[in-house]
């Protein structure tokens, strides 16, 4: 359902992003992704045959307006951007959280308003919420609440936009690069008593989260819901 579908992934060089590149790319589509260095997105490209890339930050409303500025038409968007700071929110100027949030909410709107008017019939927006939506964690207070809010940031635009499709998914802790920059040397080692007392004890995997985002793509019903991949830590 996917063959020939133009695919627009922001955040797509590395983990999650990368993953639903790939999962895109093998079932026939057209994949464009997105990110802020030019290096990792090369380094994307050279390892998936047919993946176009593009240099934008979806903190800068207008590079992303450029990025949509040629295509003629998208199928299906799917946002992977987001990062974290872990602080107390006493400890900080506030300004270092601000643009974490940013990314997230106000970012995600930005590249709804860009690629909206291409959105071909059947097509969908998919936001990236988190584990922290339910199970907040210390010190991750700006995450917990950006990623509730690209939540119900989809439920919200379900209604605004229909008949466009707005989903999101929700991770929980998936083996990505982004904790080897929270937990410099070894993320994912960091991370192993944490994933004990899940249901499934491991981490998510970044292609396990992309079957999810390409089921939200492909069915045409589904649209305002949030999917779960996080091996029943919620309920732990």
């Amino acid at each position: 359902m996917l063959k020939e579908k133009q695919i627009v992934v922001i955040g797509g060089s590395e983990g999650i992003g990368l993953a639903v590149s790939k999962a895109a790319i093998s079932l026939g589509a057209r994949v464009l992704a997105v990110g802020r260095t030019l290096e990792k997105l090369e380094a994307a490209r050279s390892t998936v045959d047919g993946l176009k890339v593009g240099v934008a930050d979806i903190n800068d409303a207008a590079s992303i307006q450029r990025i949509f500025a040629d295509i003629p038409f998208v199928d299906h968007v799917y946002i992977a951007a987001g990062s974290t700071k872990i602080g107390s929110p006493l400890a900080s100027p506030i300004e270092d959280f601000r643009h974490k949030f940013d990314e997230r909410v106000w970012g995600s709107i930005e590249v709804v308003r860009a690629a909206h008017r291409l959105i071909r019939p059947g097509g969908s927006f998919t936001f990236t919420g988190g584990l922290s939506s339910d199970r907040p964690v210390p010190g991750a207070w700006v995450s917990g609440i950006a990623t509730m809010a690209a939540e119900q940031l989809a439920r919200v635009l379900a209604l605004e936009l229909a008949p466009v499709r707005f989903n999101a998914i929700a991770p929980g802790y998936t083996d990505t690069p982004m904790w080897d920059q929270i937990f410099p040397g070894d993320g994912s080692r960091a991370l192993g008593d944490v994933t004990k007392t899940h249901p499934i004890p491991r981490l998510v995997t970044a292609d396990e989260v992309a079957q999810a985002v390409i089921l939200l793509m492909q069915n045409q019903a589904i649209t305002g819901e949030t999917i779960h991949v996080d091996c029943g830590a919620r309920l732990a």
